[in-house]
C-alpha cells in the first residue's frame, strides 16, 4: 500500500468525521430550497388576506409590506357590520379557563377582549428552566406555595404578537366572507357569554341582524385538548353563503435554552377514498416544513401553505395541522370522534395561508390563516366549523396513547430529525427505537436519565465488542506486516520512483504474496464508524425528547451541593461552572464552563497516545500530517460538543473511556497471538482490498488508452 492512498483514505475519513458532526451540532445541515408553486398557487397567492377595520378603536392588521393587497379581492360590504350583539356588552376583561394548578388543569388560556382569540397560553407544570421546575417541584411536595417560582417563569406555549402595531390573538377571528362579501371581525365587536365563549353578529345598513357568530373554547377529551366550537347562524329570511376565516396555529416562543432554531410546521392529512375507503389512516409523511422554508415561500409571495403540489397531486385531505419547537406543539385537529368513526378530516378548514410581519432576523414573525370552505346556510340554520386544538408536550406518551390524538395520528408530530435533513441519513428510524430502549432503562432497570446513558454505552460496546477485537486483530497485523514489508517496500519505491502506476503495481503484488490487504490501515476506524449513527441518533434523542427535559443525572447527586446547575439537565450543557456573563465566540455563546467536553478532550487525547498504534514506513511529513490529525481530533470534538446535550458528551467519553479499557484487553489478547502467518482470509471478503485492486487496474487502463491516443496524434 502506498503512502500516499494511506494517507489519503485516513485523512479523508477524520475530516469527514469532524465535518459531519460539525454541520449537524452547530450549523444544521443545508437547508432544501423552495419547490416550484404548484400549479394554481399563483392565482391563489395573489389573493392576499388582510383584515379589515371593523372597530375604529381595534384595527385589524394591516397587510405585511411583502404581501401585496390583492386587486381582485372584493372590497368589504358597505351594507353589513359586525357589531355586539343586542342585549350584551363588549367584552372588557375576558375571563380565563383552566388553572395553573397541575391537579386541576395542565394549563391556564387567557383571552384577548379583541377578535375572541387566546392572549396566551401558559403551563401548569412546565417551566423555562430547570432550576425553576426544581423549586416548584420542591415547594410543591413541602405543600409551601409561597416558594413557588413566580408565574412569570411558567413555560408560555403561545402569545398574541404584534403585527403592524396590533396584537393579533392566538386562534383569533379575522373576517367572514357573506355571499362574496368581506365582513371584518377583528375588533371589540365581541361579547362574552361565558368563559372561554363570545358572540358577535353582522347587521345590515339598516341594523337588522342577519348572522351570528359564537365562538367557545372549552376543555377536550384529552389532558392537552381544547375544542373551538364555532358557529354561524343564519338570522334573515334568505340563504346565505358563508366562510369563516380565523387565524391559525402560527410561531411558538423562541426556546431561550436552546441554540439551534427548530420551529417547523407540520402537515397530518388523509388519502383519498379510492386508497383508503375508510378514511380513517392519517400520515404527515413528506408533509414537514421548516420554518426558514415557511419564511422563505411567504417572502416570495406564495402565501397558501396548504394545498400545496404535492396535496393536489395525491388528491390528499387535511386532518390536522401543526407548529412545533424543540419540546411542545399547537395544533389544531379534527374534532374528536369516538375510534371507528368513519372519518378523521378537518373538514373546519379548506385553505391554510402563511404570512409574516416583513421584519427580518429574530425579529420575524410567521401567522398562519385558517379558511373555512364555503357552506350555504339556510334561513334559522346554523353551520358548525369546529375545531380541536391540540396545546401540549411532543410526548409520545400523550400523542400515541391519548384520544383523539391516537386516532388522528398525531404523534407524527414528534420527530427526532435534526433541521433540514431527510430522516435517513439522520437516523430518525434508529432515535426512535434508542428513545425506546432508553425509556426501558431508566423505568425498568436503572432509575435514572443518566445511569440508562451509561448502560446503553455497555449494551452497545457489547454489541460491536466482536468487530472491535477483528479490527484491532487486522491493524496490528497490518502494522507488523508493513514493518516485515518496508525494506522491500523501499526497494519498490526506489526502483519505480519515475512510474507511480508500476510501484502500485508492484506493490499490490508484493501483498497479495505476503497476504496483507490494503485495507487494513483503515480496520481500527470501523468500531467508531458504526457507531456514528448511534451519535447522531443519540444527538437527535436528548435534543428533541421531553422525557430528558429538566431531568438530571445521577439521581441529582450534584443538585444536593446547593442546587449546583452540574448535570442538572441531560439535554442542556453540563453547566460545570456558570459564568455572569454570555460571550459570542466564532462558533457557539459561551455561557458556563462545561466540563464534560474537556474531559473528553482529555480522554481521546490518552487514546490516540496509547491506543493507536503507530503507521511505519511513513515520511517525517506524513508523520507530521498524521499528528496534525490526531490533535484535531482531541481538540475538535471537544469544541463541537460544547454546547450539545450533556447527555450526548456523557455518552461518547464514557464509550471512549471503556473503548480504551476494552482495547488494552484486546491488546494483550493480539500480543499472545502469531500475527506473523498471513490471514486465513478468502479473497472474496477483502472487499476493501479488490476495490482498490480493481481501481489501480482501471487507472492503468486509462493511462495506457492516453499514451496510445497521444502516440496516434503524433
Amino acid at each position: 500500500m502506498s503512502p500516499t492512498f494511506k494517507k489519503y483514505v485516513i485523512t479523508s475519513f477524520l475530516a469527514a468525521v469532524v465535518a459531519t458532526i460539525g454541520l449537524i451540532v452547530f450549523t444544521g445541515p443545508p437547508k432544501k430550497p423552495a419547490p416550484a408553486p404548484a400549479e394554481g398557487d399563483a392565482a391563489v397567492a395573489t389573493e392576499q388576506s388582510t383584515a379589515a377595520a371593523s372597530a375604529p378603536t381595534e384595527p385589524a392588521p394591516a397587510a405585511a409590506p411583502d404581501q401585496p393587497q390583492a386587486s381582485a379581492a372584493p372590497a368589504p360590504a358597505p351594507t353589513l357590520a359586525a357589531r355586539v350583539p343586542a342585549g350584551l356588552a363588549a367584552v372588557a376583561e375576558p375571563a380565563p379557563i383552566g388553572s395553573l394548578d397541575p391537579a386541576t388543569a395542565p394549563y391556564l388560556v387567557r383571552f384577548t377582549p379583541h377578535a375572541a382569540g387566546i392572549a396566551e397560553i401558559v403551563f401548569a407544570d412546565y417551566w423555562q428552566n430547570v432550576q425553576d421546575a426544581t423549586r416548584a417541584a420542591k415547594a410543591r411536595k413541602a405543600g409551601d406555595a409561597a416558594a413557588m417560582p413566580a408565574d412569570d417563569r411558567r413555560h408560555v406555549l403561545a402569545r398574541a404578537t404584534e403585527l403592524d402595531g396590533v396584537s393579533v390573538p392566538v386562534l383569533g377571528a379575522l373576517e367572514i366572507w357573506v355571499d362574496g362579501a368581506r365582513v371584518g371581525l377583528f375588533g371589540r365587536v365581541w361579547a362574552e357569554t361565558a368563559p372561554g365563549a363570545f358572540a358577535t353578529e353582522v347587521a345590515d345598513a339598516s341594523g337588522t341582524p342577519v348572522l351570528r357568530v359564537d365562538r367557545a373554547f372549552r376543555r377536550g377529551q384529552g389532558d392537552f385538548d381544547l375544542v373551538l366550537e364555532q358557529r354561524v347562524t343564519n338570522l334573515g329570511a334568505a340563504p346565505r353563503k358563508v366562510r369563516l376565516v380565523g387565524y391559525g396555529p402560527a410561531d411558538l416562543i423562541a426556546d431561550s435554552q436552546s441554540y439551534l432554531d427548530v420551529r417547523r410546521y407540520h402537515f397530518g392529512y388523509l388519502f383519498p377514498e379510492s386508497r383508503d375507503p375508510s378514511q380513517t389512516f392519517v400520515t404527515a409523511n413528506g408533509q414537514l416544513l421548516d420554518r426558514s422554508k415557511v419564511a422563505s415561500q411567504v417572502a416570495a409571495n406564495d402565501f397558501v401553505l396548504w394545498p400545496n403540489r404535492a396535496s393536489r397531486e395525491g388528491d390528499f385531505r387535511l386532518s390536522w395541522f401543526g407548529t412545533t419547537d424543540r419540546y411542545f406543539s399547537l395544533a389544531v385537529h379534527a374534532p374528536y370522534a369516538p375510534p371507528g368513526s368513519p372519518s378523521r378530516r378537518l373538514l373546519a378548514v379548506e385553505e391554510i395561508r402563511g404570512l409574516s410581519n416583513g421584519l427580518g432576523g429574530t425579529s420575524l414573525a410567521l401567522f398562519s390563516e385558517l379558511w373555512s370552505p364555503t357552506v350555504e346556510i339556510a334561513p334559522g340554520a346554523a353551520a358548525a366549523l369546529d375545531l380541536g386544538v391540540f396545546a401540549g408536550p411532543l410526548a409520545p406518551t400523550v400523542l400515541d396513547r391519548e384520544e383523539p390524538f391516537a386516532s388522528l395520528n398525531m404523534g407524527d408530530l414528534v420527530v427526532y430529525l435534526m433541521s433540514g435533513c431527510c430522516s435517513w441519513c439522520t437516523f430518525a428510524w434508529l432515535a426512535d427505537g434508542m428513545l425506546w430502549f432508553l425509556r426501558f432503562l431508566h423505568d425498568y432497570v436503572v432509575f435514572d436519565w443518566g445511569v440508562a446513558i451509561i448502560a446503553l454505552v455497555v449494551v452497545v460496546r457489547l454489541i460491536l465488542h466482536p468487530l472491535q477485537k477483528k479490527s484491532q486483530i487486522a491493524m496490528q497485523r497490518f502494522s507488523r506486516a508493513m514493518t516485515a514489508m518496508k525494506p522491500e517496500l523501499d526497494a519498490l519505491q526506489k526502483k519505480f520512483k519515475d512510474d507511480p502506476a508500476r510501484m502500485q503495481q508492484e506493490q499490490m503484488r508484493l501483498f497479495r504474496e505476503k497476504g496483507v490487504s490494503p485495507a487494513g490501515c483503515v480496520g481500527g476506524m470501523l468500531p467508531t464508524f458504526a457507531q456514528m449513527p448511534i451519535w447522531f441518533a443519540l444527538y437527535a434523542v436528548l435534543f428533541f425528547a421531553i422525557e430528558l427535559r429538566h431531568e438530571p443525572a445521577f439521581f441529582g447527586v450534584f443538585q444536593a451541593f446547593g442546587d449546583w446547575g452540574f448535570l442538572s439537565d441531560l439535554a442542556a450543557q453540563d453547566n460545570f461552572i456558570r459564568l455572569p456573563f454570555t460571550a459570542n465566540l466564532l462558533l457557539f455563546q459561551l455561557s458556563s464552563i462545561n466540563l464534560l467536553p474537556i474531559l473528553m478532550g482529555i480522554v481521546f487525547w490518552i487514546q490516540q497516545q496509547y491506543m493507536t498504534p503507530a503507521m511505519p514506513n511513513v515520511s517525517p511529513e506524513q508523520a507530521a500530517q498524521q499528528k496534525m490529525m490526531k490533535w484535531m481530533m482531541v481538540i475538535m470534538f471537544p469544541l463541537m460538543t460544547y454546547v450539545a446535550p450533556s447527555g450526548l458528551t456523557l455518552y461518547i467519553m464514557t464509550s471512549t473511556c471503556i473503548g480504551i479499557l476494552e482495547g488494552r484487553m484486546i491488546k494483550k489478547q493480539v500480543d499472545a497471538m502469531d500475527l506473523s502467518a498471513p490471514a486465513k482470509t478468502k479473497r472474496k471478503q477483502d472487499f476493501l482490498g479488490r476495490l482498490y485492486e480493481q481501481a489501480l487496474e482501471r487507472a492503468k487502463e486509462r493511462s495506457d488508452a492516453a499514451q496510445k491516443k497521444k502516440f496516434k496524434n503524433r
